[in-house]
């Protein structure tokens, strides 16, 4: 499998060759690719030595798959040259979530919808990605009604530059700003970018990706988005109103049951997630799970995840994973001599 990772130099980009790695992804040939300032730099993956090249020569490369994480512009204007030369995209962006031509896709969910006619797939946003994980499987027993969701994401979502922000004021240096006001010690209602409605473009995108996701859009979702001084792991605070009623113990047994979920829910022992717990893994983590004691059929819990890797590269391997699995991606022909 010839494979891109465009944007490799970046966050992301870095969490995507490690996820690779890790997970054996089969790969003959991998093409690091930046932008034209990162352009014959070196990165290790494998313990092997390669040079970063550009945009142009890996389309010239005709690879096989090709993960994107460079930002919705880049994506937009390369995305379909590659799929016009046969490459299949999974794109990490907001680029293409909500077109309507194009899948967004959490495997665990909604993989199986992928054909081979897919050649841009979006990856969903990484607070949506852990949301509906943990929503899936109670929607299909329960039926959601409406969904309110408070988040708690960490300066890694924003980038290398929040993460030095927070970093220097820990260490009480002055330094380049990635958001308006100080972190540390602070919590900003402000992810992303406003919109005309008073909403960021992170809380229209909590509203709108999960009813694509789940490709039902009779629950509704409000979502308030906080950045938070923590290094790595969004948290959310979940409170769902379902029309059917539940019992917790259900609940606890249909999550503990869902692949890429963990339930962590004992306030006996002070057990709960917690982005520290998170870091590094790729499950989506449970707990706080108790009923909404002021309205009927509704549910509170509390998730977390990295949002680094299944809220972004773990996510976009695991598509890839599923495309060779099912055949559903061309295979380059020098490969098939």
């Amino acid at each position: 499998m010839k494979v891109a990772v465009v944007g490799a130099t970046g966050m992301v980009g870095e969490v995507m060759l490690k996820v690779l790695a890790e997970r054996n992804f089969p790969i003959s040939e991998l093409l690091l690719v930046a932008s034209e300032r990162s352009v014959g730099k070196k990165l290790t993956y494998k313990n092997q030595e390669y040079t970063i090249i550009g945009l142009n020569d890996a389309l010239a490369a005709h690879p096989d798959i090709a993960i994107f994480s460079a930002g919705g512009d880049t994506s937009l204007e390369w995305a379909p040259k590659f799929a016009e030369v046969g490459t299949t995209v999974i794109d990490n962006s907001s680029a293409w979530r909500m077109d309507p031509t194009k899948k967004l896709v959490v495997p665990e969910i909604n993989a199986s919808e992928l054909t081979t006619e897919d050649k841009i797939i979006a990856n969903p946003n990484c607070s949506t990605i852990q949301m509906v994980m943990a929503l899936n499987p109670l929607h299909k027993k329960y039926q959601m009604k409406r969904v309110v969701v408070s988040t708690y994401q960490s300066v890694s979502g924003t980038g290398v530059k929040a993460v030095r922000q927070l970093e220097n004021e820990i260490a009480g240096v002055q330094g380049e700003m990635a958001y308006p006001y100080p972190i540390g010690r602070n919590a900003l209602p402000h992810c992303d970018v406003f919109m005309e409605n008073g909403y960021t473009k992170e809380e229209m995108k909590l509203a709108r990706e999960p009813q694509k996701i789940l490709d039902d859009r009779t629950f509704s979702v409000s979502a308030t988005a906080v950045r938070i001084p923590t290094a790595g792991g969004h948290s959310e605070s979940v409170n769902v109103e379902f029309h059917k009623d539940f019992d917790l113990s259900e609940v606890r047994k249909l999550l503990s049951e869902t692949p890429g979920v963990t339930v962590q829910d004992n306030p006996d022992t002070n057990t709960y997630p917690m982005p520290i717990y998170a870091h590094g893994k790729d499950d989506v983590f449970v707990g706080r799970i108790r009923r909404d004691e002021t309205q009927r059929n509704t549910l509170n819990m509390w998730v977390v995840s990295d949002n680094l890797r299944k809220g972004a590269a773990t996510n976009a391997v695991q598509i890839a994973e599923y495309l060779v699995e099912n055949k559903l991606v061309s295979i380059s022909e020098k490969l098939k001599v």
